[in-house]
């Protein structure tokens, strides 16, 4: 569980980002989840872009997302959801 210090740094640090993952009209899907734990180990910190013609709500997908292992949203904004778990191989984001 991240601190309010700890999510703020990260949601510095996520200002530069460009979305990786875009959920779309099929919503979030076992493939779109595989997608983003990838993109997650990686990287550690992402932005995932919900597009308009997505049914579900964002806080839902929030939700759903956060039940996943490791998974921790540091932000929702707009359509916008920033994830960060931390990576077990590439470690790069040292928090506070």
């Amino acid at each position: 569980m991240l601190t309010n210090k700890q999510k703020s740094f990260l949601r510095g640090e996520s200002n530069r980002l460009q979305p990786l993952v875009h959920i779309g009209k099929s919503g979030l899907t076992e493939s779109v989840i595989t997608q983003i734990e990838e993109a997650l180990e990686a990287k550690e910190l992402i932005k995932v872009t919900i597009l308009q013609n997505c049914d579900q709500d964002k806080n839902e997908i929030a939700a759903k997302l956060e039940e996943q292992e490791g998974i921790e949203v540091v932000q929702v904004i707009g359509k916008i959801i920033v994830l960060y778990k931390e990576s077990v191989e590439k470690k790069r984001i040292e928090l506070p």
